[in-house]
């Protein structure tokens, strides 16, 4: 019942977007933008990246000589509507205890940006959206291979990879009905826009992937995919996401994408209905509901599966944001068969640093791997310093509970540095 309704998911989504009733807007039609308009996409995605990073912060220290070019991107923005971002980010974990490798350390540097191309200051505009990336690794492997040396079944930092020039997003966004409903359709990032909350990014708060998108419990494709998803207002703070893509895209070969999207018909499916107290908090104040579907991937040898995960978080006085988040997976070739998250985040001081904490119960899921593994424990402590407008340093520290591929060790320290310039 579940795959049948994932299996259509994309026009009843649009559907019940297009005929439900239009919200009361602050603004009126053809007006400019508002914070009223609906800010969907996580943390990562390039629209909300973009405003993050002009966010004004309360630094250590700050670099005078570049304020010109701050100001130049903004006058570029105001002026031409056209986003631009830049940053190099890198990242070194070492584990107590391992199989094989202990240590693992990359580097990524990305260009991103949006260009409205169509109605620059209206609720109704569209826009063209990019990011190009160099993944690349100092060590004998990167970070996001250490977990399975690790004997644990969990994924760390899992964009810090070797895969070096990749485009990771390609494609049009545009908005209707007064900016109430958004689509994109192009080459996606599905962690954009699939079970997406505050704490989500891995370049920005926790090391390890449970404590992100899906919870490891998601069959989510490579963060490059050929599809189409959309999202829109049901009511003032009801809204609905649904979405097909390429489960076999390769983001270092884009263009192969249209050939198996079109010849092999091996999609990922999804839909999502969550809660939130207002439209430009959809990432910070949520509850939702995410069901998802992935087809048989033949050449790859995993067959088709399901799940669901369910997520609150809510940011309080600007400076707490509790979590809770769930999920099951029925086959699919995900990491865990349930998983358990809960966990807070603390700012000190707004604009200047982040305390993380995050607990996780995860059960691997049989048919990835064999029946009769042991349950996994982790706990993930990280505290992010704003040294300056531009740097933020992330030391990390987590502590793993009976990694299920290592039965010989109880117990797995893992430190990590992570350091980002956004410019």
């Amino acid at each position: 019942m579940i795959r049948t309704y994932c299996a259509t998911i994309l026009p009843l989504t649009l559907a019940v977007l297009v005929w439900a009733p239009t919200p009361a807007l602050a603004q009126e039609s053809g007006g400019s933008e508002t914070e009223d308009i609906p800010r969907f996409g996580g943390p990562n995605s390039v629209k909300n990246q973009i405003a993050r990073d002009s966010e004004e912060k309360k630094p250590l220290f700050g670099f005078r000589f570049l304020k010109p070019y701050f100001a130049w991107k903004k006058g570029l923005q105001e002026k031409r509507g056209l986003s631009l971002g830049f940053d190099y980010s890198t990242a070194y974990l070492s584990a107590s205890e391992s199989l094989n490798e202990d240590t693992a350390a990359s580097g990524m540097v990305r260009f991103f940006g949006a260009w409205d191309l169509v109605g620059r200051g209206k609720a109704n505009s569209g826009s063209l959206v990019w990011k190009v990336e160099h993944r690349h690794r100092y060590t004998d492997i990167p970070p996001g291979s250490l977990g399975f040396d690790l004997g644990y079944v969990g994924l760390f930092e899992p964009p810090f990879s070797d895969q070096g020039l990749r485009w990771t997003n390609l494609y049009w966004r545009q908005r209707w009905k007064e900016g109430r409903i958004v689509l994109v359709g192009g080459f996606l990032d599905a962690t954009d826009y699939v079970d997406v909350y505050g704490l989500a990014s891995p370049w920005l708060h926790f090391n390890n992937f449970l404590f992100s998108t899906g919870a490891a419990t998601i069959a989510l494709p490579n963060d490059a995919l050929l599809g189409v998803a959309a999202a829109g207002m049901l009511t003032d703070k009801m809204y609905l996401i649904g979405g097909l893509g390429d489960s076999n895209s390769d983001p270092t070969k884009p263009i192969d994408g249209f050939d198996t999207f079109f010849n092999d018909n091996e999609y990922f499916k999804h839909v999502e209905v969550g809660w939130t107290t207002s439209k430009d908090r959809i990432y910070f104040d949520n509850v939702h509901l995410t069901l998802w579907h992935v087809d048989d991937r033949q050449k790859a040898g995993v067959k088709d599966g399901w799940g669901a995960v369910f997520s609150f978080s809510h940011y309080v006085n600007d400076r707490w944001m509790p979590f809770f988040r769930a999920g099951y997976a029925e086959d699919g070739g995900t990491l865990l068969g349930t998983s358990v998250s809960a966990g807070i985040g603390y700012q000190p001081v707004p604009g200047r640093g982040l305390l993380g904490i995050g607990l996780n119960w995860g059960e691997p899921n049989e048919d990835t791997f064999v029946a009769g593994l042991d349950d996994q424990t982790t706990l993930e402590l990280f505290y992010r310093l704003q040294l300056s407008e531009e740097i933020a340093l992330t030391p990390d520290i987590q502590l793993l509970r009976n990694p299920a591929l290592n039965p010989s060790e109880d117990t797995i320290w893992v430190i990590g540095l992570r350091a980002r310039i956004a410019l």
